[in-house]
């Protein structure tokens, strides 16, 4: 399925996602929004080919003898790889890559309310980012804050406007500490987030930063 996606990743990130140096937080985000966006999807590529030419051009390194033996016994002790039952899943909020970390689709997600409706559930990632899935109801309204460090934030389902612009299913915002907004949700079905971040965020108003010590944002 083609999605009007209007909101793409940067190079930085692509490049980064390419050279396996992004954190696996942001990694989630970043491998979620290129299985639905085709334009994302083909500048990776393009990004690894390169990569791909520079390690053609480097001086051989050698290795010991018994390398091959090594590395086929650690493949032959892996675990049987099993393909998964409908992987396909056309009706799924999910793309595969958010399926394997959450277990399931929407309906497997073991949210935790936050306030005024809005839930989320913390994805057990390594490192000191974090990454999280966000159930926002139609109308809400986030509290104005900004961003002490980078935050990617991705569509899944529903829509949100803020002052960059109007971001539905496969846009992919990124705020930095350039960014102060007010991300508000659009009416109908809840926004369903997916949003990594590096920093707390740096919220504006009193209430929303002494609960911001309880929910970890």
């Amino acid at each position: 399925m083609t999605y009007e996606i209007k909101h793409h990743l940067t190079d930085a990130l692509l490049m980064s996602y390419s050279a396996g140096t992004l954190p696996e937080a942001f990694s989630v985000v970043v491998a979620t929004h290129i299985s639905l966006c085709d334009e994302c999807r083909a500048r990776l590529e393009s990004f690894e080919a390169v990569g791909g030419a520079l390690l053609d051009g480097d001086e051989a390194v050698a290795v010991s003898d018994d390398a091959l033996e090594a590395t086929m016994a650690l493949i032959d002790a892996a675990p049987a790889f099993q393909k998964p039952a409908n992987i396909s899943m056309p009706d799924a909020v999910f793309p595969g890559p958010l399926r394997d970390y959450v277990g399931g689709d929407l309906d497997a997600v073991k949210w935790r309310p936050i306030g005024g409706g809005v839930r989320q559930a913390v994805l057990n990632t390594g490192g000191s980012e974090n990454v999280r899935l966000l159930s926002i109801p139609g109308g809400m309204a986030i509290p104005d804050h900004g961003h002490r460090g980078t935050e990617l934030t991705l569509v899944l389902q529903g829509a949100f406007s803020d002052e960059d612009g109007r971001f539905a299913r496969g846009d992919v915002e990124v705020a930095n500490e350039d960014l102060h907004h007010t991300p508000i949700a659009e009416e109908g079905m809840d926004c369903i987030c997916l949003a990594a971040t590096d920093a707390p965020l740096r919220f504006k108003g009193l209430v929303p930063r002494i609960a911001q010590r309880f929910i970890g944002i």
